[in-house]
């Protein structure tokens, strides 16, 4: 008994892992993408013809990402916004961009 609980629980570790470096895949993708805005312009478009083609559906269903149309406006909107992703997961970026949504709630209030 014990040996399947140890076993169960040493596949879910390996999923967790697997699923993590998928998810590391498509920031790196995300990345890419932002690069090639910045330079060419394209950033958008790159991104949402990655994440509808074959590869990018199954990196994304790996990652744990549902590849549907809505994902795939996320990541354009996410790319048009040029913020890249080490930033935008850092807590400096998160504190500025939570003050700056309070500053302009009181601005409307």
């Amino acid at each position: 008994m014990t040996d399947f609980v140890d076993g169960t629980a040493f596949n879910y570790e390996q999923g967790q892992r697997a699923r993590k470096l998928f998810a590391a895949v498509v920031l790196a993708a995300l990345d890419d993408a932002i690069a090639d805005d910045k330079k060419y312009g394209n950033g958008p478009d790159q991104i949402a013809r990655w994440a509808r083609s074959r590869d990018g559906r199954e990196v994304l269903s790996c990652a744990g990402i549902d590849p549907n149309e809505r994902v795939v406006q996320g990541l354009m909107t996410f790319v048009e916004k040029g913020v890249r992703t080490s930033v935008a997961l850092s807590r400096e970026e998160s504190e500025r961009r939570n003050a700056a949504l309070l500053a302009e709630q009181a601005e409307a209030a």
